[in-house]
């Protein structure tokens, strides 16, 4: 299972548009088979299975599915820094991400100024990526759960950005194509009709390459997850498990 990014905002790359640019899973190899969230006063992983499903870290103590772990004083020490490194690494992802989204509503503006679209297309366009752009932004910054973006939620935002903006190119494309069959261009019209209905296949690869550029800041983020995996190394429960919340691949 791909590494829920530690923080949830980071799936902001699979959620901004419907692209796929490189996540930490990729960029950084790192895997985890739990969601984390941060709380108050303590970082919580969690699965629905296998056990244990549930870990959690507050200053140095160590609960495992409610029960408490000795721990002796170096594995104290190692979680107190896994617990601190990971809140530090909380605003580093967010601004990744909040960049992430500027690229794509750049990108999607940049893209549409190529179209040809009517002005009031244009305009309109502008309108719903500056909203679209600052729902998300504000979502990560509320957000401190991988949970908030798993499964449904996910799904439901690349819906919603998807049915907010293509349909409104679809359809201004749909139009001139219209005009153009009426006064008699029927090859305009046709390569117009085509374009709108491969709007989506042909937006997506030229999206993902323009999602490259947030890479090496991606790529910056991974000796700080390096240093999390090599803190909780040897770190064991009351049953001599090791604790293993992520992996880093090769």
């Amino acid at each position: 299972m791909h590494l829920r990014c530690l923080l949830p905002c980071l799936l902001l790359l699979l959620a901004a548009l419907p692209l796929h640019a490189q996540d930490l899973a990729a960029t950084c190899h790192a895997t985890s088979s739990y969601d984390v969230t941060l709380r108050p006063g303590s970082v919580l992983f969690d699965r629905p299975s296998p056990a244990p499903t549930q870990v959690e870290l507050s200053q140095g103590t160590l609960r495992v599915d409610g029960v408490v772990v000795r721990l002796n004083a170096e594995d104290q020490d190692r979680l107190t820094l896994f617990e601190r490194d990971l809140r530090a690494l909380a605003p580093r992802v967010r601004t990744v991400a909040r960049h992430g989204v500027d690229i794509a509503a750049q990108g999607l503006r940049e893209e549409a100024a190529g179209m040809g679209l009517g002005a009031d297309t244009r305009a309109e366009l502008d309108r719903r990526l500056a909203t679209d752009a600052a729902e998300l932004k504000q979502r990560i910054a509320a957000s401190d759960s991988t949970h908030d973006w798993q499964g449904n939620a996910l799904d439901r935002y690349v819906s919603q950005v998807e049915g907010d903006l293509l349909p409104l190119i679809a359809a201004d494309l749909g139009q001139q194509a219209l005009d153009a069959a009426m006064n008699g261009d029927l090859q305009t019209a046709a390569d117009l009709r085509d374009r709108a209905a491969t709007l989506a296949t042909q937006l997506e690869p030229r999206m993902r390459q323009r999602m490259q550029a947030l890479r090496p800041q991606i790529m910056a983020l991974c000796p700080a997850i390096r240093q999390l995996s090599s803190l909780q190394r040897g770190v064991r429960d009351n049953q001599g498990l090791a604790l293993d919340l992520l992996q880093i691949g090769r």
